[in-house]
């Protein structure tokens, strides 16, 4: 990256490291290296800092696998300055992010990200490639940010705990998820029902098989009885 970007910021939790990238790195001017946990960091404000006025930004990273959700939820949460993501992480975790409804992999995680990005793998990276082998296979998967949210939504953080409940268990319909995992849900089963028939999904459907406009619509509908 050092040769072909025009500047690269990168964060390095690990001190026993800093030595060797700034032997590395040596010979380029054009990195700078932040000591810091990406994930207490103000990523903001080092963008503005060592960034400011390049519009191209991508995020590369080859993440421990403990906090790939955590990092990428953050970067895009945050609604930093980025044109995408692409990182190497778990195989399962990539199928999940990139998954498409009706299938066994989508989920909230798949809609979190998906919301605000479109989602692909690249390439699968087997575990025999590295040295010591890991347990599972990796995935190289590239996640580009939409112009605008992938729906639209009254409330967005409403739209996620929607999400979230709907998949609660996943054998569950979305009525029974729904009305036991948002607040006063068994109390307000009439309304929910009711929204989800002015929504158009059927009661009985289950979490996985709804697109994230289905989800919208829901959301949307089930907002004014949970404010």
């Amino acid at each position: 990256m050092a040769r072909t970007a025009g500047k690269v910021l990168a964060f390095e939790i690990d001190q026993r490291l800093l030595p060797i990238l700034a032997d590395t790195l040596s010979p380029y001017d054009n990195v700078t290296i932040v000591n810091e946990d990406v994930l207490k960091a103000d990523v903001q404000a080092m963008i503005e800092k060592e960034l400011g006025g390049y519009e191209e930004i991508m995020v590369v990273a080859n993440l421990p696998y403990y906090v790939t959700t955590p990092i990428i939820l953050k970067l895009l949460n945050e609604g930093l300055p980025i044109k995408g993501i692409c990182v190497m992480l778990q195989k399962e975790v990539g199928d999940r992010i990139a998954a498409k409804p009706g299938t066994k992999e989508y989920g909230s995680l798949s809609i979190a990200i998906q919301f605000y990005t479109h989602a692909e793998t690249v390439m699968i990276v087997p575990k025999t490639v590295f040295m010591p082998q890991p347990n599972v296979d990796s995935a190289v998967i590239r996640l580009m940010k939409r112009d605008k949210p992938a729906a639209q939504v009254d409330d967005e953080e409403f739209f996620f705990k929607v999400t979230r409940a709907s998949f609660a268990q996943r054998r569950k319909t979305i009525l029974n998820n729904l009305t036991s995992q948002l607040p006063d849900g068994k109390q307000k089963k009439d309304e929910i029902t009711a929204s989800l028939e002015r929504a158009g999904v059927d009661p009985g459907r289950r979490g996985e098989t709804l697109s994230i406009q289905e989800f919208a619509n829901l959301s949307n509908e089930l907002l004014p009885h949970f404010q």
